[in-house]
Formats: structure tokens, sequence, C-alpha cells
């Protein structure tokens, strides 16, 4: 597990991401070393990448969302449907996900082709969006936790820890949220409960965590 307060990187063919925003508008490809290609066609911020079946998708402010079925060489804009900011994208069970402002949930089951809306309970604006084990997790602003067992069709919250939850991963059986003030959770059962490690955080409560890999 590695977790970031600085950067996300998804290495292969990547956007870097500082703080939420790319310096240069142009997304990365790393063939050891990293090169700059083809500018991305999102002209703000770059948020999120992920990848599933051959294709990687990022999404970013205004709602976003550009797609790449070449290993990233050129890219092509897909409507979300919304034009809030898209802050992370996750894919799993041929579905891609992304969470962002307002509480907008969008996922695609077609690559990032086309985009429709999911049902959720919340407003704030979610952070970042999981997947594993046939469920996906996403963390909202001001603590709450979410999860859906349909694909990203409906979401239900499961936890609200009143904490400011950033990130979420998936591995080894084992859901890890993190967030400001060095705050850890984790879920041994599919999202359904969580337990704090923030005490054990080598890192202890001053430092804003970012996010979280495995």
């Amino acid at each position: 597990m590695v977790v970031s307060a600085e950067a996300q990187i998804v290495y292969g063919t990547v956007a870097q991401v500082v703080e939420g925003k790319v310096s240069q508008f142009s997304l990365l490809h790393s063939t050891a070393p990293l090169e700059l290609v083809i500018p991305c066609p999102i002209t703000t911020g770059i948020n999120g990448v992920t990848f599933g079946n051959n294709t990687f998708v990022a999404v970013g402010d205004s709602g976003k969302i550009v797609r790449s079925t070449d290993n990233g060489t050129s890219w092509d804009n897909a409507s979300s449907g919304i034009t809030t900011t898209i802050e992370d994208v996750t894919f799993g069970n041929n579905t891609f996900v992304a969470v962002g402002d307002s509480g907008n949930i969008v996922r695609s089951t077609n690559n990032g082709t086309s985009w429709d809306n999911a049902t959720d309970p919340v407003s704030g604006h979610i952070w970042g969006v999981g997947f594993g084990n046939n469920t996906f997790v996403a963390v909202v602003h001001g603590g709450m936790i979410l999860r859906s067992t349909d694909n990203g069709s409906n979401f239900s919250a499961v936890v609200d820890p009143a904490s400011h939850l950033t990130g979420v991963v998936f591995g080894n059986n084992t859901f890890v949220a993190v967030g400001v003030y060095g705050l850890l959770y984790r879920s041994t059962d599919n999202g359904t409960t969580w337990d704090s490690r923030t005490s054990v955080n080598p890192l202890g409560t001053n430092v804003h965590l970012r996010g979280v890999g495995f």
C-alpha cells in the first residue's frame, strides 16, 4: 500500500496530478523516461485518470472527461452530462465510475463513450472512488462513505466518520480510505463497516493525506 500526500500518478500512460491540478494541460506518456505527448483536450485541471478495457479515461474541471484507446497517444472528448468538477474516476466490472462536486456520480458501461447519472444520497463534494469485490466505494467531503453493489447505478451511505476523507483504494480484500489530519480508515467487509487506523499513522495528525494506492 502506498499513501501519497503530494501527488497521484498512475503508471503506464498517466496524468500527473499535483494538488488536483497539472502544471501543463497535457497528459504524460511513461515509456521510461516520461515524455510529453499530444495536449489533452481538457484545458483546465485534470484531477484523475484510470484504465480499463484497453481504454484510458481522465476527468477534470467543468465536468470534462476525455478518453484514449491508443495507449494515450491521442485523446477524445466524452460528454459527462454535468458541468461541475469531476475529482476522480475508477473502473470495475466493465464499468467506469466518476465522482465530483455537488454529489455528482456518473458511470459508463461502454468504455467511456457515453455517461449516465447514478443515484446517491449526498449533495456534497465527492473526492474519491475505488472498486473491489464487485463494490464501488466513494468518499465525501465531511466524511461520509458511500458504496454501490450494482455496478455504480445506486449508492447508499454506510457510515459517516465526520472527518474529511480524500481518497480510497482496494487491495487484499480491504478498502482503505485516507483524509485530512492523517486520517486512515479501513474496511474488510466490502465497505459495509469501517474502523479507524489513524492512531497507527507514522506521519501523525498534522499531515493531510491526499491519495492512497495499492
